[in-house]
């Protein structure tokens, strides 16, 4: 017997549908847990709607990020051990919208789910704003035993859409309290209604385990928080490009007794058998495995992320935030002058608190930005200004084949890449003898052919800190600390290059 959903709305947190983000055209952004994927219209428009998703990081290895949206409807496919899972996140118009764009949604949403494969799982989540009722007399195969209020004409409308593509309104189907049931109330009326919905294939019934809503949600909008738990197993989607190496913690190399233990545990793994290698590729990996493993055992990976404003004041953030929600939880469970008071205060309290601590963290990298550019330091000021403009938007555009049709199937796609590719260098570039004879003749310089010196030491000193790593994942501060230990080795690599001729792939590969 499965209990339903946990009342810890914290634990609910695989994937989110996220409506009325205003934010310009589409794109994606990596946060500290969750990604975000948005939907809105052109930059020159009025920032309206907008739709979107927030899933976890441990999820994007199975899903399919979102093309082709519109502002009002957005697609986002997941890989489970079952097969493939559409999620849509919807924004419906209201009541009192017009005719016209009512029309224009619901066949743009009857479109969008006609493209879906019957053998692929399908959830609609959302805000319909529509009332579905509680007439499962008159809608059998969309409604169960626990629907709630009376339909409207948009509430119609979904229904029969509902009816032609085989699908049913999950939150209906679930016994709970009233209060649980409903997600908005009337600002005029203050009757609770239920709006946002959870809609799934009537055959995938099955798979939703339970549908509520969550009213302690402080989310700053209207409606309440609508939670669905679904029994769905990711699958990770293969992908070609390779996982990269974990970056080493680089500011670690400047303790002096680090240094000395990385230096002690690369000897003991640079055994003698090493020093009898005679290929230069199996002398290279040799050595490039001892020096990563021991920089990473010894300095230990690198925090990719520092703490915003918010995570750096959160001790005195978090007891505000708490007491605006319990206000606001007390006053949606008894509303009256009291309760309304009280939230009113609540939120200033929170309001000023969060404008009080933003403007210290902005202030205090703003500082720490001019001290480094006065001191000289361009690294410091970059980090800070990376901090400031914060993770980098990833806009996301479809692609066209040359009609200019979108193409969605992966293969199609990489077909595309290959023939415009193909295009691109077709051209054959014709060398004539008359062009090589204008060439000058040089005199051949015979130093250059000697054997490699101990020059390497100087080579190392002179590496520049701060520089990203090459396919090997070395940081130029881990041979920089590992010095004595490394220079006799690397002075042996570079002799049996010269000699044998030939350089690993991996100092010939460049990253890009």
């Amino acid at each position: 017997m499965c209990p339903g959903l946990t009342d810890d709305v914290q634990q609910i947190d695989d994937a989110r549908k996220t409506a009325e983000t205003r934010l310009a055209d589409s794109g994606s952004i990596r946060e500290a847990n969750y990604t975000f994927f948005w939907q809105g219209l052109s930059q020159d428009d009025p920032r309206r709607h907008g739709v979107g998703f927030a899933v976890k990081n441990s999820l994007t290895a199975a899903i399919e990020p979102p093309t082709g949206g519109t502002e009002r409807i957005l697609a986002l496919r997941l890989s489970t051990t079952a097969g493939f899972v559409n999620l849509l996140s919807i924004y419906a118009p209201t009541l009192c919208s017009t005719p016209e764009v009512k029309d224009h949604f619901f066949e743009a949403l009857d479109e969008a789910i006609s493209r879906i494969p019957s053998t692929e799982g399908l959830y609609l989540l959302g805000d319909f704003n529509a009332r579905v009722g509680a007439d499962r007399d008159t809608w059998p195969s969309c409604l169960g035993h626990h629907g709630i209020g009376r339909m409207n004409e948009n509430g119609q409308r979904l229904l029969e859409l509902c009816c032609h593509h085989g699908l049913c309104v999950t939150n209906t189907y679930f016994m709970c309290k009233e209060r649980h049931k409903v997600s908005w109330r009337h600002p005029r009326s203050q009757h609770w209604h239920r709006l946002d919905l959870v809609i799934t294939r009537r055959a995938d019934l099955s798979t939703v385990l339970h549908t509520r809503s969550f009213h302690s949600a402080d989310c700053d909008t209207d409606h309440s928080l609508v939670g669905s738990k679904v029994r769905l197993t990711a699958k990770k989607i293969h992908r070609t490009k390779t996982k990269g190496l974990p970056r080493i913690n680089t500011c670690s190399t400047k303790d002096p007794e680090r240094s000395r233990l990385f230096q002690d545990t690369l000897n003991e793994k640079m055994d003698t058998s090493s020093h009898n290698v005679t290929d230069t590729d199996s002398k290279w990996y040799h050595l490039r495995d001892a020096i990563y493993s021991s920089a990473l055992t010894t300095f230990g990976k690198k925090e990719h992320r520092s703490a915003d404003w918010y995570e750096a004041h959160w001790e005195k953030l978090q007891p505000v935030t708490e007491t605006k929600r319990k206000a606001l939880l007390a006053h949606k469970q008894n509303p009256c002058p009291s309760t309304r008071d009280a939230l009113r205060a609540a939120r200033n309290k929170a309001q000023q608190t969060a404008r009080r601590c933003a403007n210290d963290y902005w202030l205090n990298l703003c500082r720490r930005i001019q001290t480094a550019a006065d001191s000289g330091n361009a690294r410091g000021m970059y980090d800070g200004i990376k901090t400031a403009t914060g993770p980098t938007a990833t806009k996301t555009a479809p692609l066209k084949s040359k009609t200019g049709e979108i193409i969605t199937d992966q293969c199609k796609q990489l077909e595309r890449w290959v023939e415009h590719y193909l295009e691109m260098y077709a051209t054959c570039n014709v060398v004539t003898d008359a062009a090589l004879d204008t060439l000058p003749s040089l005199s051949v310089m015979e130093e250059l052919d000697a054997l490699p010196m101990l020059e390497e030491s100087k080579a190392i000193d002179y590496l520049s800190c701060g520089k990203a790593p090459g396919k090997d994942g070395i940081p130029p501060e881990v041979l920089k600390s590992g010095k004595p230990a490394l220079l006799q080795h690397l002075h042996e690599l570079l002799r049996l290059c010269w000699e044998k001729g030939h350089v690993p792939q991996d100092m010939r590969d460049a990253t890009i």
